[in-house]
């Protein structure tokens, strides 16, 4: 198996990690955004990352290359097939951090192109959601169980770009559980063992 993939790309991140956790055997293809190779144009015309190649079928989508991996082998249940009510909120979440939560980090991380509101403007229109996030980790480690879902690998790369913008005001924010949560996703073996070069 073949994952096409961009090391910093929060798409391919969150593939990576679902691949890893799963135990897929997967061949990592690191790809040059300006210098796509002709095997991944093959597999997929439009050329982003990540793109699976299972062998018997190809995946373009983050979100279902995760599945695809939890299907293989989910020895932690991300996928939360014990509570599922918690499995479609779960849903939910992730389909809002991938449309709306992802349309404010690109706003506040490249401010500069969108001069219409400032930097803080654009970080306080994403606060409402930074709110929820900490709010679900009142009272466990992770967002919808005692241990990670499928959710908080889905959530974690977008949120790690986001706390990057102005780390020093992250880091005295009023959120104290989600900035406990992103560290502990950071200086994980897992994470660490997807990110290495």
């Amino acid at each position: 198996m073949i994952l096409y993939s961009f090391r910093r790309c929060p798409w391919a991140m969150r593939a990576r990690l679902a691949l890893r956790y799963a135990g897929c055997e997967v061949q990592v293809v690191e790809v040059k955004m300006k210098e796509k190779p002709a095997e991944l144009l093959a597999l997929s015309p439009k050329g982003t990352v990540p793109v699976l190649d299972s062998g018997d079928r190809v995946l373009e989508e983050s979100l279902d290359i995760m599945r695809w991996a939890l299907d293989q082998h989910d020895p932690d249940d991300w996928r939360l097939l014990a509570s599922p009510v918690a499995a479609r909120q779960a849903d939910a979440l992730i389909a809002r951090n991938d449309s709306t939560f992802k349309a404010q980090v690109n706003l506040y991380k490249y401010a500069e192109r969108y001069p219409e509101y400032s930097r803080s403007d654009y970080r306080q229109q994403a606060q409402a959601w930074l709110a929820e996030l900490e709010s679900l980790l009142t009272d466990r480690a992770f967002l919808f169980a005692d241990h990670p879902s499928l959710a908080d690998a889905a959530v974690l790369p977008l949120m790690r770009q986001f706390a990057g913008v102005e780390p020093e005001w992250f880091a005295e924010a009023a959120y104290p559980r989600l900035r406990s949560w992103l560290q502990g996703w950071l200086d994980s073996a897992l994470f660490k063992s997807v990110m290495a070069k």
